[in-house]
């Protein structure tokens, strides 16, 4: 963008007091931006602050502390690493994608690149690249590499163009009837560990509730900081058990020490065959961005006003992005995989933001959470996390889904996406529906005459193909051995 534009910025946005509603200020500052890919961007002249801003920051944070621990937790495990070095690893990951990437990159130098995040689908196979011989560097260059290819050749972007909105409604309908399930199953297992099941049933019954009134008040931006508070004085207040264990710190942050063979990971540097035995786990870890990326921008156009393609998140710029997060993480010690942070840009749409000043609010409360240690103890407390995953991703992804496949024949792919999902996983699922779907066989019959030979059948299918012999190679299919020999007895 040109200094015209920034000009442009300032003339067009208006202040609050000359917009009758909130809603209508929060559109207008949507529609009056103008982001400056790959070059600065500055508080107050691309963009302001807004209170809504602490929202999606305060979902993010809590959300990257989960995930990041999940994930650790998943290769240090098999590992035989301790507690303590999952903690520290978790904090360090924490300062890395808060410093430079969610505040340089999309706060600072392209805030249509959404926040590089966790890839939380790839944390089942975790074990299982562990198992194979696999090494977290190794693991994290290879789909950085991948990753940036994915970008610079705009595959996200092609990809998402490929995919209606029948298969974009079906797979964020999979995504929040899953994640709303397990939410619901883990809360009441933590609940039953010290016999108070009940517990569970008043702190899921109560968010409902209030969820349903915020939305009677149109205020469902306040759900996340408003679930996280009455789950946790419910909680509380009812007896649940809760302690600070966590204390104040700064992790080891020499890579050296994280890659040395005695210290950190206690794997040293990765050799050949190392990179070998993640190959496929790299490939399957880029081929999972594109329906999660797809799916994050689908939410941000269902949320946001028309006139507003400025500030959607570039799929393309946030590969780029996820890429080099990734490969910087990797070589500094981190043990996180990265995809598009969905815990920031759905509440985030919800709430009617743009990407920059919620980023900027994010990398704070990161670094604050990471250095004081407290607040990441209140973060994982059962009660206040699934509340916040609920009603700050979940369910938000449950209505886009519905008004995704309320049009035409949105449907056929919607059920069949959903379908196949549920038989293998959500990358099977999007691939194999993407290919039915443009080449006509359910879905709009309209849509697939404009694709072309390229965009019904050869692409989706080239793009099926590949990843069928890798998930049938590792052993993914249910039912069916591994077909590669090396992953077998895995």
């Amino acid at each position: 963008m040109t200094d015209t534009n920034e000009a442009s910025y300032r003339q067009r946005r208006k202040p609050r007091s000359e917009f009758a509603t909130r809603k209508e200020y929060l559109n207008h500052e949507l529609e009056s931006m103008a982001p400056r890919r790959w070059r600065p961007n500055l508080p107050g002249r691309d963009y302001r602050f807004e209170l809504e801003d602490w929202v999606p920051a305060m979902a993010a944070t809590i959300g990257k502390i989960v995930m990041v621990a999940a994930i650790v937790t998943a290769f240090a495990a098999p590992l035989g690493l301790s507690d303590d070095f999952i903690i520290e690893n978790v904090r360090y990951e924490m300062l890395i994608a808060a410093v430079l990437f969610v505040v340089l990159v999309s706060g600072f130098f392209n805030p249509r690149s959404n926040l590089a995040g966790t890839h939380g689908p790839l944390i089942p196979l975790v074990p299982l690249i562990v198992a194979s011989g696999g090494h977290p560097m190794a693991l994290g260059l290879m789909i950085g590499i991948l990753g940036f290819l994915l970008g610079i050749f705009k595959g996200g972007s092609l990809l998402a163009k490929l995919t209606s909105n029948g298969v974009a409604g079906g797979l964020l309908l999979y995504l929040g009837f899953i994640g709303i399930t397990s939410q619901i199953g883990k809360l009441f297992t933590w609940a039953e560990g010290f016999d108070m099941a009940y517990l569970a049933f008043v702190v899921i019954i109560a968010t409902i509730l209030m969820y349903a009134y915020l939305e009677h008040l149109q205020m469902r931006w306040l759900a996340i900081p408003m679930g996280c508070l009455l789950a946790a004085v419910l909680s509380f207040a009812l007896g649940a058990p809760f302690e600070f264990s966590t204390e104040p710190g700064i992790p080891n942050m020499n890579p050296f020490y994280w890659w040395g063979e005695n210290t950190g990971w206690q794997l040293g540097l990765p050799e050949l065959h190392h990179f070998v035995a993640v190959a496929p786990f790299a490939l399957l870890a880029v081929a999972m961005w594109s329906p999660d990326f797809v799916g994050h921008r689908a939410f941000q156009q269902l949320n946001y006003p028309p006139n507003t393609e400025r500030v959607i998140m570039d799929l393309d710029d946030t590969a780029i992005t996820a890429a080099a997060r990734q490969v910087t993480g990797s070589l500094l010690g981190g043990g996180n995989i990265t995809s598009s942070w969905g815990t920031y840009i759905v509440p985030a749409a919800i709430a009617r933001r743009p990407i920059p000043a919620g980023a900027i609010l994010t990398g704070l409360l990161c670094v604050v959470a990471a250095i004081w240690g407290y607040p990441m103890d209140l973060a994982v407390w059962q009660p206040v996390l699934s509340v916040a995953l609920l009603v700050g991703v979940y369910v938000p992804l449950l209505e886009a889904g519905m008004q995704m496949t309320q049009k035409g024949k949105t449907t056929q792919s919607a059920a069949i996406v959903i379908f196949s999902s549920a038989l293998v996983n959500p990358v099977f699922g999007w691939s194999l529906t993407v290919l039915l779907d443009n080449m006509g066989l359910v879905g709009s019959k309209e849509r697939t005459r404009e694709l072309g030979h390229a965009g019904r059948w050869i692409i989706p299918g080239a793009v099926f193909l590949i990843l069928c012999v890798v998930m049938a190679g590792v052993g993914m299919f249910p039912g069916l051995p591994a077909v590669w020999e090396g992953f077998r007895e895995l």
